[in-house]
């Protein structure tokens, strides 16, 4: 199922290279600070690597892209490893507050041979970004995020956040607060998750 998702996202072998380095790194880091569940970790490449090929796949065209709450580096880290090969003159920046899983961002975006800017900060205490793209997974719920999100947005940007089977409610609560365009992109490895692709983002 891997190799077919992989041929559907249309890798590069340069960007296999650099995503099995990466792969390496993380099986290496995780037990010191777990960066993803040990569960999910046996499913690295479709529950992490490829889903965040996915959110990579699902952008514009863009100049700068910012990854909120980075943690393990997705998608943040595996957008830069794909942007690598594929849009050299992509910005990277990944906000991450834990300082010990901003040390293995870096450390891992070393190792892959890829440039990324990690700032090891609070996101709502982080100088605005202006972003074209904003992404962020499984930080907080939609109303809540797109307040992070909001704050870095550049204008005319795009947000693409993954998120599970309560997608449809949380876009329902966050109307509430916030204006945008909603387009769900299905996601690949998880028949009920999707991709939201926000657009117009801005308080009620």
């Amino acid at each position: 199922m891997e190799h077919e998702l992989l041929d559907q996202l249309n890798v590069s072998r340069e960007t296999m290279k650099r995503l099995v380095v990466f792969s390496e790194v993380i099986r290496k880091w995780n037990p010191k600070i777990n960066l993803v569940s040990k569960n999910s970790l046996e499913l690295l490449w479709t529950r992490h690597i490829i889903d965040s090929i996915q959110v990579y796949r699902s952008a514009p065209s863009a100049k700068t892209w910012v990854d909120i709450g980075s943690g393990g580096g997705f998608p943040g880290l595996i957008v830069a490893l794909l942007a690598a090969d594929e849009a050299p003159d992509l910005a990277v920046t990944l906000i991450e507050s834990d300082q010990r899983k901003s040390v293995f961002l870096r450390t891992a975006a070393r190792e892959c041979g890829v440039k990324v800017k990690v700032i090891s900060d609070r996101i709502e205490k982080v100088e605005p970004q202006h972003a074209n793209i904003v992404s962020a997974r499984a930080l907080a719920d939609l109303n809540v995020l797109l307040g992070y999100v909001h704050r870095h947005l550049g204008t005319n940007g795009t947000v693409l956040l993954p998120k599970g089977v309560t997608w449809k409610k949380e876009v329902e609560d966050a109307c509430q607060n916030w204006h945008f365009e909603a387009e769900p992109i299905s996601s690949l490895t998880e028949p009920d998750a999707v991709i939201l692709k926000l657009q117009g983002v801005a308080r009620v």
